[in-house]
């Protein structure tokens, strides 16, 4: 199989409050085959994930009503999704933020704003053991 066909295998939910992440993330991840599912906060998240089955979903940390610590912490919590990676979108870099993230589950942190590279990366990592089986 191809990274390509690989790719359009494979569906990545985005998990933003702001329209421009959402949309700059759409472009970057549709332009390289994957299948995007756009949530504007935790609640629109956990309404979408059993519909789509995301195999990775980047989510923000700052959200108005169910933040990006709480939204990763529901999906790990499920029984369907805890295996799903989970990567966590936030604007600040600090080491508290990335070991509250660990401590939720999430499988790693990424800085806004990104690069398509960054982003394209992220989703290779942690789609890689799943994308190599049948």
């Amino acid at each position: 199989m191809t990274t390509s066909q690989q790719a359009s295998s494979l569906t990545v939910m985005v998990v933003d409050d702001s329209n421009t992440i959402r949309r700059s993330a759409e472009i970057f991840l549709t332009q390289a085959g994957y299948r995007v599912v756009l949530a504007e906060d935790g609640f629109d998240a956990l309404a979408k994930i059993n519909d789509h089955h995301p195999a990775l979903v980047f989510c923000d940390i700052l959200m108005p009503r169910l933040d990006g610590y709480q939204t990763c912490a529901l999906i790990k919590k499920s029984a369907r999704f805890h295996a799903t990676p989970v990567v966590m979108l936030s604007s600040k870099d600090g080491l508290f933020d990335r070991a509250r993230g660990a401590m939720v589950g999430s499988s790693a942190y990424l800085t806004k704003p990104f690069s398509k590279d960054t982003l394209l990366a992220a989703v290779r990592e942690h789609t890689a053991p799943q994308a190599g089986t049948p």
